[in-house]
């Protein structure tokens, strides 16, 4: 007695599709799993023993022999219990349904027989429909998310002898059922730039690492405000499309942090590691490879707050990500590839006290500072495109009382900024300033000839290198937008070198 039965395993983000092979033979009553299993579907075979049993239908004493296939894929994860039950079922004549070979199934078992909730279901379902299956069965608590994929038949069950009975029956129609779904808006944030007040400088700043994606330092005595101003650069990031949502939604779910209730994720994520975070923590890994805080910040922004206390070898593997806007996991199971396009925002004190360069306040000796800013190497911070300084408030900026900007106003300008980019890289396999390949500087980024002379003399000024001279082109091309230019003017330019001159003043010229 032999059956099949689909499933499917998570692979990175994505997913793979697995065939649950069963085999009821004559011979010593074993039950036998092969396919390169991890430990947790090893110890299926018990849960499913025991969860049969109490529903029940016994297994034969016969040698029963599943096969999880292929077997070059490394099968994780608890999911595999459903299909292992089923395949068994049907195997020995319990279960009888011609439409097995057009259905995924998917889920966690307990011992009273109970379907659990699994992680990763959106990927499956998405992997399912790509496979043209037309029926996907997962766990209750997973309906909503797997309802997210079009084009595919889903339906929740609770309970093993549930499973048995639909079958059986072999009609799989969709119960309408009442499916709450908590809308959500950009609006509902809980920080909000009308809270700022002073820091022009800085406001001004966050509107134009946003305009163009481009990843932002902040360097200020403790109290200056750099922490709020960060918590509140989502409010000013325009609404995703549904493509970003879905791969977003995917990437939670994956991670088990995928909150069915509100549908696809509509909010662009906000990722504030502490600085004890392990590297992979931080980029992702592990013996089964796992997105990490990168990846989760995807279309969104990955705040690292106090960037010195960071171990430097953790932060210095930021340096790939920033670049390719993805990361690649290479692991004896597999080659991974995680999307980490997100705008990185730090913040970080001068020095050890917080207080340099005010000499009044500082007492860090010569050496000292010169260890702190070590902590930063230049080639990460060359991959940094704005470097501003947050100053400390005065008593009448922070008890002034009159009304500030929004955040909903500075959203306008930075997606009419955005449309412009839009419309300008249509044809290229980029979206934003920030990503403009070097190979393509000269036809975004021209400069005329009085530009082109003041460039020159910042580049042997500011010792710049040929990263650091692209990225200042880079923003210069911004803020030609938010001002509405084709061209970029001195005017543009002089305001992109004044956000590497404080990369200068601090790690050059400040000790």
């Amino acid at each position: 007695m032999y059956s099949i039965v689909n499933t499917a395993t998570i692979f990175g983000i994505d997913s793979k599709l697995i065939s649950v092979e069963a085999d009821i033979s004559e011979g010593m009553p074993i039950f036998e799993m092969v396919g390169y299993l991890s430990s947790e579907v090893k110890e299926a075979k018990e849960r499913v023993r025991a969860a049969l049993k109490n529903a029940g239908y016994a297994l034969p004493i016969k040698r029963i022999t599943v096969n999880l296939s292929p077997a070059s894929i490394r099968k994780t994860g608890a999911g595999f219990d459903l299909p292992i039950a089923v395949a068994i079922l049907s195997a020995i004549g319990i279960i009888n349904c011609e439409k097995l070979p057009s259905i995924c199934l998917c889920g966690e078992i307990g011992l009273d027989g109970k379907i659990q909730p699994v992680n990763g279901v959106l990927s499956m379902a998405m992997e399912a429909r790509r496979n043209n299956l037309q029926i996907m069965i997962v766990p209750k608590d997973n309906l909503v998310e797997a309802r997210l994929v079009n084009d595919l038949t889903t339906i929740g069950v609770s309970q093993i002898s549930e499973v048995i009975e639909l079958l059986n029956e072999g009609v799989f129609e969709v119960k309408e059922e009442a499916l709450e779904i908590e809308e959500t808006s950009q609006e509902d944030m809980e920080y909000d730039f009308s809270m700022i007040n002073g820091q022009q400088a800085l406001r001004r700043a966050c509107e134009v690492a946003i305009s163009g994606m481009h990843n932002m330092l902040m360097v200020g005595p403790p109290g200056a405000g750099k922490s709020m101003i960060a918590k509140c650069i989502p409010s000013i990031l325009p609404a995703m499309d549904s493509d970003e949502q879905l791969e977003l939604s995917k990437i939670y779910s994956v991670c088990g942090m995928f909150d069915e209730r509100g549908g696809l994720m509509k909010k662009r994520p906000f990722r504030s590691p502490h600085h004890t975070v392990s590297p992979q923590g931080l980029v992702g890994g592990g013996q089964n490879p796992k997105p990490g805080e990168i990846s989760l910040a995807h279309g969104g922004v990955l705040f690292l707050d106090e960037l010195t206390e960071f171990t430097k070898s953790t932060i210095e593997m930021l340096r790939q990500p920033l670049e390719d806007k993805k990361v690649n996991i290479s692991r004896a199971s597999g080659s991974f590839t995680f999307p980490a396009d997100f705008v990185m925002v730090a913040a970080m004190n001068p020095c050890s006290c917080g207080y340099y360069p005010d000499l009044n306040r500082c007492h860090c000796s010569r050496m000292s500072i010169q260890r702190y800013l070590a902590k930063i190497s230049q080639p990460l911070l060359d991959r940094i495109d704005i470097c501003v300084e947050a100053p400390t408030l005065n008593f009448a900026q922070i008890a002034l009382r009159q009304k500030n900007e929004s955040s909903a106003d500075i959203r306008l300008r930075v997606e009419r900024v955005h449309e412009i980019q839009r419309n300008r890289y249509k044809n290229y396999d980029f979206k934003f300033n920030s990503q403009i390949p070097s190979s393509h500087i000269d036809m975004f980024c021209p400069l005329k000839a009085e530009e082109a002379k003041y460039m020159e003399e910042m580049y042997e000024k500011y010792s710049l290198t040929a990263r650091t001279y692209h990225k200042v082109l880079r923003v210069a091309r911004t803020i030609a937008d938010m001002d509405g230019c084709e061209d970029i003017s001195l005017l543009h330019l002089q305001e992109a070198i004044c956000y590497r001159g404080l990369d200068k003043h601090y790690w050059e010229e400040g000790i």
